[in-house]
């Protein structure tokens, strides 16, 4: 019997193929996501769907809400972006990544499906059809970049979150935030119920306009003042730590009370505090102490990278009175660097250390960044120079471990935000971070 070859026979195979796909190259339009949709059976998926879009907070909101499904025992699939080291973080199913051999089966449906699909398009199709064989009861789908032309757009959605819209890629979706959040709006559907996060005027307004439009309810939700007692009161913190995570938090719990009476979900208060408290995702407010063997400071990890999250990140350190003794800083060159400046010099009560981000021809030069930047800006060779020039600031402020002042270490660590990818660098470097775990075991 004939059988057809297979287009990857190894997880370097789809690795090969997909970095062949050009990891930023975008081509707008829903056609090819749609086709092999169509040719899956998928374009109304047997599972419910709730898709996440926004500029900041996305992967918080989305981890949040898929980890309040799970604590009510529903089998649940996330889908998130970018990764951080391998392909295999962006397609979870009750927060355990897909296999290789899982990816390689999968991924050759897709390309059988629609061979053109890009590199966002094929991990779509690789978590949709994922969701379907494991039978997920709920997923949720974090868009890429803007919403109307977003492949998780082209799947049948049951309600839509929008996580704090700003500025971000003004060089695809627009200048101006009634720009950026009109593309985002792309994503609602006709009658698809909205819950948004508190947005600025102009992005609400935005919002407001496509649900009127498409006879959407439309739902803005309160911030910590949704959030269980608990919470509020400090008895229980939220697993991804952060002031302004308590949007992102009530964003997700007020869309699960919509999906679980839709999934005939009893109420159960126990379970949604054990979903906002076990919540975890990496790079988001994550402190890491010292490691004498490692060679590592106290660090505390965060992803912002754009006005919005810097403000964010800057009003959580003075709220917890946490001074970086040094910040590691690099973004990407389609960043408004004006506006995040003075975010940074609030933050840099110590010396800034600019790496290059490897491997990414959007990243920006870091003497460019550093000049913008001046003050106690350094632009260095590598993220491993400025690892060892942090560790050594930190090391002649609290010695080699911290051990003995660890309350004055956590509350002076070194900074290391800005780029995603400059992350996924330093995850490459440690990825034991990368997973939820008692730092003894690290």
């Amino acid at each position: 019997m004939h059988t057809e070859t297979p287009y990857f026979r190894s997880f370097e195979d789809l690795s090969r193929h997909l970095d062949e796909r050009g990891f930023f190259r975008i081509e707008p339009g829903l056609e090819r996501i749609s086709m092999a949709l169509s040719r899956f059976g998928l374009e109304n998926p047997p599972f419910f769907m709730a898709q996440v879009v926004g500029t900041n907070g996305k992967g918080s909101t989305s981890t949040f809400l898929a980890s309040i499904a799970r604590a009510h025992g529903l089998k649940t699939g996330l889908y998130t972006s970018p990764h951080f080291v391998s392909i295999r973080e962006r397609v979870r199913i009750n927060g355990a990544m897909l296999s290789e051999d899982e990816w390689v089966a999968l991924g050759n449906e897709a390309v059988s499906a629609c061979p053109d699909l890009t590199y966002f398009e094929f991990t779509t199709a690789v978590a949709v059809l994922a969701f379907q064989k494991a039978g997920v009861d709920l997923a949720v789908m974090e868009a890429g970049l803007g919403g109307s032309w977003d492949a998780t757009t082209a799947i049948r959605s049951d309600m839509n979150l929008f996580a704090p819209i700003d500025i971000d890629h003004a060089g695809v979706l627009g200048t101006t935030i009634h720009d950026i959040a009109r593309d985002k709006a792309g994503a609602i559907r006709e009658k698809t119920p909205v819950f948004t996060a508190k947005q600025s005027p102009e992005a609400e307004a935005e919002l407001r306009a496509a649900s009127s439009a498409r006879h959407a309810p439309f739902h803005i939700t309160g911030g910590m003042d949704d959030l269980p007692e608990a919470i509020r009161n400090g008895s229980a913190r939220l697993g991804i730590d952060g002031s302004y995570q308590g949007g992102n938090a009530a964003l997700a719990l007020n869309a699960w009370r919509y999906a679980a009476e839709r999934l005939h979900v009893p109420a159960n208060p126990e379970a949604e505090l054990r979903g906002l408290t076990t919540a975890f995702i990496p790079g988001r407010l994550q402190f890491i102490p010292a490691r004498a063997q490692s060679g590592l400071p106290a660090m505390l990890l965060d992803g912002a990278h754009n006005p919005h999250g810097l403000a964010g990140l800057g009003k959580t350190l003075a709220e917890q009175e946490i001074a970086p003794c040094a910040v590691i800083f690099s973004c990407l060159a389609d960043k408004d660097v004006s506006s995040i400046i003075p975010h940074l010099r609030i933050m840099a009560t110590g010396p800034l250390f600019i790496p290059p981000i490897e491997d990414n021809p959007r990243a920006m030069n870091p003497e460019d960044l550093a000049r913008a930047i001046g003050g106690g800006a350094h632009a260095v060779a590598s993220l491993s120079e400025a690892l060892e020039q942090a560790a050594a600031v930190y090391a002649e402020r609290f010695g080699t471990s911290g051990d003995e002042a660890l309350t004055d270490a956590k509350l002076h660590p070194v900074l290391f935000c800005g780029s995603l990818y400059l992350l996924g660098q330093f995850f490459s470097m440690y990825p034991a971070y990368l997973e939820q775990r008692t730092f003894e075991e690290v």
